[in-house]
């Protein structure tokens, strides 16, 4: 994996892959390096869920993040909250299975946290 991040001016940064594919961020007016690591974390644990529910029926997954941070510099994720919401139909117990799964082994970025962040979830499934 490379990559180079280069200021743009003012408080914008653009993050650049070696594919060369591109994604901008802006510390004071967002998506800032923190909301795209926020957003990177849902998104692996995402990949995880829906890539175990490709056999099944699925209408719509969504996860929605709530973090706590420190005040004070490092200003780090302190804990961590999820609430999938999954459509479809799926067994409950495969859904809970698989996000389970994602946080213990398979999202890489959620398991680069610092071991002592506690991360926890909840499901709705089909609005409920």
């Amino acid at each position: 994996m490379e990559g180079h991040v280069r200021w743009t001016g003012g408080t914008g940064l653009d993050g650049v892959n070696a594919a060369g594919q591109t994604v901008t961020m802006d510390w004071s007016n967002g998506p800032s390096p923190m909301h795209l690591l926020l957003h990177s974390i849902g998104a692996c644990s995402l990949v995880d869920v829906v890539g175990g529910l490709s056999r099944r029926s699925v209408e719509a997954v969504s996860v929605d993040l709530r973090a706590e941070r420190r005040v004070e510099p490092p200003r780090s994720i302190t804990a961590l909250h999820m609430t999938y919401h999954v459509d479809g139909d799926v067994p409950e117990v495969l859904v809970r299975r698989l996000i389970e799964k994602s946080h213990s082994t398979y999202c890489s970025v959620s398991n680069s946290l610092r071991e002592d962040i506690p991360i926890t979830w909840d499901l709705v499934l089909n609005g409920s």
